[in-house]
C-alpha cells in the first residue's frame, strides 16, 4: 500500500467514524452513504476493520432502529420494510422484530386512542380513515382490527 492509500482507507474510517458518533448505521448503509465519496473497495475494507473492532454493529442497528422507529409510534410491518430498505439480514430483522408480540397490539391501540379518541369508528367511511392511517403507520390488519373493536 502507498502512502496515499493508507491516507485514503484512514479517511474513509474517519468518515465512517463522523457517521458513526452521530448515530448507528447498518454495514450496507454505512458501505452506501460512503461509497460515493470513496472507492468501493476502501470503503469495503475500512468498515470491516469497524466491523471487527466492534465499533460498526449490524445488532447495535437493529436494535436502536427498532427502538426508534416503536417509541415515534410507527408498527412491525414498517419498521420490517424500512430495516429491509437499509440492506439489513432477514435472520437479524426477525431476531429483533416479533409482530405477534403483544406489545404490538398495545402501541396500536395507544397510536388509535391518541388520534381519534377511545370511542369505535362510528361508520364504514370512519373506520376505512382509521384503518388506513393505521396500515400506514406500520402495522398489521390483525393488529388493526383488534384496536378499532375496542
Amino acid at each position: 500500500m502507498t502512502a496515499e492509500t493508507l491516507q485514503t482507507v484512514k479517511d474513509v474510517r474517519r468518515a465512517a467514524m463522523d457517521l458513526l458518533a452521530r448515530r448507528e448505521h447498518g454495514f450496507k448503509e454505512l458501505a452506501r452513504k460512503l461509497s460515493s465519496r470513496f472507492p468501493p473497495e476502501l470503503v469495503t475494507e475500512a468498515l470491516t476493520r469497524l466491523r471487527e473492532e466492534r465499533l460498526q454493529s449490524d445488532d447495535r442497528f437493529v436494535e436502536s432502529y427498532v427502538y426508534s422507529r416503536t417509541q415515534r409510534g410507527y408498527g412491525p410491518v414498517r419498521i420490517k420494510s424500512e430495516l429491509f430498505q437499509k440492506g439489513v439480514d432477514r435472520d437479524l430483522v426477525s431476531q429483533y422484530l416479533v409482530e405477534q408480540d403483544e406489545h404490538w397490539t398495545e402501541l396500536v391501540k395507544e397510536i388509535k386512542e391518541k388520534k381519534f379518541g377511545k370511542s369505535k369508528p362510528e361508520n364504514v367511511k370512519e373506520r376505512a380513515r382509521q384503518t388506513r392511517f393505521l396500515a400506514q403507520r406500520g402495522f398489521s390488519m390483525g393488529q388493526i382490527c383488534l384496536a378499532l373493536s375496542r
